[in-house]
């Protein structure tokens, strides 16, 4: 079309005055833009709305099928292309939620934390928060991380701490929402863990007669995590640690509030021995 335009206006010789110059530079912008409207149509531009809807579509196919690496590539050039849209939005939590199941969790978190900063009003919040929630839960806590003999010493709680502020953050903020219920479940576990874990360091200490280490440990669980069973065992050690001190006031406050709040405690009678006798089923030591 462009070239039997061009034929016939080449037919009637243009002027070489000033009339004809501008006749001629009119020309020329018009030809340049004509041959580049016909060098690429919409279906060709890779930020048109059909091309990012293709590669989108590609994406989740490839979540689905479990190639994250190539989703990932995907995803990243979708929310680069359609910055500031809601597609953009989406492409980042599909993209967190690549780089999770594909074990680059520091990736998946670095990537939820600039949705949430980016996006404060979203509607997807509470998905956001609820995702870094579960990005950072660490099931080792419990029943597998016990039975696989891993010392929870070892281990950087930081994720756990992380993966509960996220959790509560859903509850208190979204608590109609569709993940506020599964939300609270993972709350009270990792609440209980980590209280567990602190009179684990707390119990650790003691036994090596580190009292104030363990006196310090013991306390920090009960004001941290002061509705969790493993308080029983904190106040317990904490009434012992004073009592090694030479702290006999502390000893007798903590060991009153001991009695108070379990009356029928085990400690009461048989000390630290009387965890080995109460173990579950599946502590093996």
């Amino acid at each position: 079309m462009i070239e039997n335009w061009v034929k016939k206006r080449h037919a009637t010789p243009v002027s070489a005055g000033p009339k004809g110059r501008r006749s001629a530079a009119l020309l020329a912008a018009v030809l340049a833009l004509g041959l580049a409207a016909c060098s690429s149509s919409p279906k060709d531009d890779p930020n048109s709305q059909a091309s990012l809807d293709k590669l989108y579509a590609e994406a989740k196919e490839d979540i689905a099928g479990g190639s994250y690496e190539r989703a990932i590539k995907s995803l990243e050039r979708i929310e680069g292309r359609a910055a500031g849209t809601l597609m953009a939005q989406q492409a980042q939590l599909d993209l967190a939620w690549a780089y999770y199941k594909s074990g680059e969790r520091a990736q998946a978190v670095s990537t939820l934390d600039r949705f949430i900063k980016l996006n404060p009003s979203s509607p997807a919040m509470d998905y956001a928060l609820y995702m870094k929630g579960v990005v950072n839960f660490n099931e080792d806590l419990g029943l597998f991380g016990r039975i696989a003999r891993q010392d929870v010493t070892e281990r950087d709680q930081q994720a756990s701490r992380d993966a509960l502020q996220a959790f509560r953050q859903v509850v208190d903020q979204f608590p109609e929402s569709r993940y506020a219920e599964d939300a609270r479940v993972r709350v009270d576990f990792i609440t209980n863990s980590l209280a567990d874990y602190e009179v684990h360091v707390a119990r650790y200490y003691f036994k090596r007669g580190a009292y104030v280490a363990a006196a310090n440990r013991a306390q920090q669980a009960m004001q941290e995590f002061q509705y969790a069973p493993a308080v029983e065992e904190a106040l317990y050690i904490l009434t012992q640690s004073y009592d090694r001190l030479g702290l006999a006031p502390l000893r007798d406050d903590a060991a009153r509030v001991l009695k108070a709040n379990f009356p029928n405690s085990a400690y009461l009678a048989g000390g630290l021995e009387a965890r080995a006798k109460n173990k579950a089923w599946w502590q093996f030591w």
